[in-house]
């Protein structure tokens, strides 16, 4: 009898994401690679506009006693999920897209003579304020939540991993070697991290861990 198929997630998955896989008979394993944390914050210095280019720094920001003051500014964010969270909480989305880049576009296109404030991770990529600097957008930073790499040794090879952010790619590789495996990634910026690496990448169509799955379960078919 063949040995099923083993799958690393280098995040703790969901129960129904995770049984998603465990359903398609595939064996599962799972560690967190990276770890966030919220961390205080000065509401000041605030612009016109609020932009969120991930779901944590926006839990951060719900921690802040004052943060239901500022629903009349306009929010852009990257996330469908990212997105979700804040209309649910009476915020009002203007533009939402699948990466930074594309935000920073939107912005730089229609939307550039307007002010913005960004509250982001410690780690985050230089992508969307190098491109508001140079649309010549003014915006200042918040930084509201630190990421840190909690890398580990994993002991029995996988046939896949499953990466989510290229802080989780940074931190396998502190502590793992990729050969074969096949990578599953979240979005493009999180296999651009992978490039140098191996070729053997697959990028999910849209950036949510629920597509991620789909695409181990249509590729193993």
């Amino acid at each position: 009898m063949q040995s099923p198929i083993r799958i690393l997630s280098t995040k703790i998955l969901s129960t129904s994401q995770k049984q998603e896989l465990l359903n398609a008979h595939f064996e599962v394993l799972e560690a967190d690679f990276i770890k966030t944390e919220n961390q205080p914050f000065e509401l000041s210095h605030l612009n016109d506009n609020l932009i969120f280019t991930s779901q944590n720094a926006v839990h951060s920001f719900f921690q802040h006693p004052k943060h239901e003051s500022l629903k009349s500014k306009n929010v852009f964010c990257v996330g469908l999920k990212t997105k979700i969270l804040l209309s649910e909480a009476g915020f009002n989305v203007v533009a939402y897209t699948g990466y930074a880049a594309d935000l920073a576009q939107i912005i730089a296109l229609i939307y550039a003579s307007e002010s913005y404030t960004f509250f982001s991770g410690n780690l985050r990529k230089e992508t969307l304020p190098k491109s508001l600097k140079e649309a010549g957008v003014k915006f200042n930073e918040i930084q509201v939540y630190e990421t840190t790499l909690t890398s580990q040794k994993i002991k029995t090879t996988p046939d896949a991993i499953l990466f989510f952010s290229p802080s989780g790619v940074e931190s396998y590789l502190a502590a793992n070697t990729i050969k074969k495996e096949l990578c599953f990634c979240i979005g493009e910026t999180t296999a651009e991290a992978l490039f140098k690496i191996t070729k053997n990448i697959i990028v999910a169509n849209q950036p949510s861990i629920e597509d991620v799955i789909e695409d181990v379960i249509e590729e193993y078919k």
